[in-house]
């Protein structure tokens, strides 16, 4: 039986710098409207809104990671067929020695934290360039009528109070 489990890997390379062993981050991993079950992989308060493949390639390759976009590819928990949302990056992590890539960002769970962090500030998500920035401006609003529909759940408290 060992030797099943370990024929799965064999079509791996064993070069830490190959495409093949480089990681996969899908939107799912770092999106903040879905659940662990759904595949969210960070805190929910260091996750992003909706982010999409591309804003995840922008914020790797600016952060000069070693990173491709493979927009055939989607997540498998993801029902949807939103062409937006479709595609997975890789991101290389080691060399070929086995050394890191980067500085900072040495681990998977390190560079979902940074995308958490980054892609807001991103100057699409600002500026209303794409669709992405229009849905947080919505979220936005519904957070500020969410606040207003809390005062009025403090007015039946106190009509409760009078009676």
């Amino acid at each position: 039986m060992a030797s099943a489990s370990a024929a799965p890997t064999t079509h791996l390379s064993s070069d830490p710098a190959s495409k093949d062993r480089w990681i996969c981050i899908y939107p799912a991993y770092i999106n903040s409207r879905k659940t662990v079950a759904e595949g969210r992989r960070i805190p929910k308060e260091k996750a992003v809104d909706n982010p999409t493949p591309r804003e995840i390639f922008d914020v790797c390759s600016t952060t000069e990671l070693q990173c491709t976009f493979e927009d055939n590819k989607r997540y498998t928990r993801d029902w949807t067929q939103d062409p937006a949302k479709m595609g997975r990056i890789r991101v290389q992590l080691k060399n070929s020695d086995g050394s890191p890539c980067h500085k900072t960002l040495q681990t998977r769970k390190q560079v979902m934290l940074h995308l958490g962090e980054m892609i807001p500030k991103l100057k699409s998500r600002h500026s209303g360039g794409s669709g992405a920035a229009t849905a947080s401006g919505g979220a936005d609003a519904g957070g500020a009528s969410a606040a207003s529909g809390g005062g009025g759940s403090s007015s039946k408290k106190s009509k409760k109070k009078k009676k």
